[in-house]
């Protein structure tokens, strides 16, 4: 297996070495209003080279909202095999209860989401209240634009870790596209929760119950070939490392400003990485066969 970050021009160069694909979906497949041309063209060319590809994303929505994203992008359901995100693993986690933190987290929460969407407790026997001093946990999806800036949350923060209220944060993205271009994602905020003394339990790359679940729906083939295409080294790189999957990172992504127009690509991918945990395997400007 490649050791470290080989710069590759596509996916071709490299498809005898796995038979699964694990693809990003923001930054890797598109920017939240385009989908990138040569990511559409290299779906095709995975499906007809016969490699499953399941779509793993770190959003705290439903796979259902993310598969009808993708479709009014222009991404068909026809154009990948399945599709996980840490929404999903989430949700089932409350609805299971078989594992902490989901035994014990409580039936209230404080729910903070993207445009209020409330797919995390669909179907579910949990109660949302407005207020913090109310709640058994905190409940974190996503985050609308306005809301993004950690100082924001402040005050009612400090309340619940002064009650030592848990935090669930179904998105550790640290970054995420906004209107205005990289704005603090929820795992910005989760960390914020601990900076202020709260207890967070991350559902999402780079932790292991996604992946674990992602195998799982692959129908658990070797770790060894399977592919994690992404744009993070914390998230995609990292977790992938850890599970022993093959990765490659995408420099067109949240990685851009150091990564962009360097001269030796895999070498500022090297460099940037800085430990064998964030090192991928291979590197390319973006997705393309």
């Amino acid at each position: 297996m490649t050791a470290a970050a080989c710069e590759i021009s596509g996916l071709s160069a490299i498809a005898d070495r796995f038979d699964h694909v694990l693809l990003d979906q923001w930054g890797t497949l598109h920017d939240g209003r385009t989908v990138f041309p040569a990511a559409l063209d290299c779906l095709a060319k995975l499906k007809r080279a016969h490699k499953p590809i399941l779509v793993l994303s770190n959003s705290g929505k439903r796979a259902r909202s993310n598969a009808e994203r993708l479709a009014r992008l222009g991404i068909s359901r026809a154009a990948y095999d399945g599709i996980l995100t840490s929404g999903e693993v989430t949700w089932a986690g409350l609805r299971d209860r078989t594992r902490a933190p989901f035994t014990d987290c409580g039936d209230t929460c404080f729910l903070i989401s993207r445009g209020g969407d409330r797919s995390l407790i669909e179907d579910l026997d949990i109660v949302t209240v407005d207020d913090v001093r109310e709640a058994d946990f905190i409940l974190l999806g996503g985050l609308d634009d306005d809301l993004a800036e950690p100082d924001l949350w402040r005050e009612p923060f400090a309340q619940a870790a002064a009650r030592s209220l848990p935090m669930i944060c179904a998105n550790p993205d640290l970054m995420m596209f906004g209107a205005s271009g990289l704005v603090p994602a929820p795992g910005t905020l989760a960390r914020a929760y601990e900076w202020l003394g709260g207890a967070v339990t991350f559902v999402g790359k780079p932790h292991a119950p996604i992946f674990e679940a992602a195998l799982e729906q692959l129908g658990n083939p070797d770790p060894r070939r399977v592919l994690m295409i992404g744009d993070s080294l914390d998230h995609d790189v990292a977790g992938a490392r850890a599970m022993g999957l093959q990765s490659l990172l995408l420099a067109d992504g949240v990685h851009r400003t150091a990564l962009a127009g360097a001269p030796d690509l895999a070498a500022a991918t090297r460099k940037l990485a800085a430990s064998t945990s964030r090192m991928p395997n291979w590197t390319m400007q973006q997705l393309s066969w």
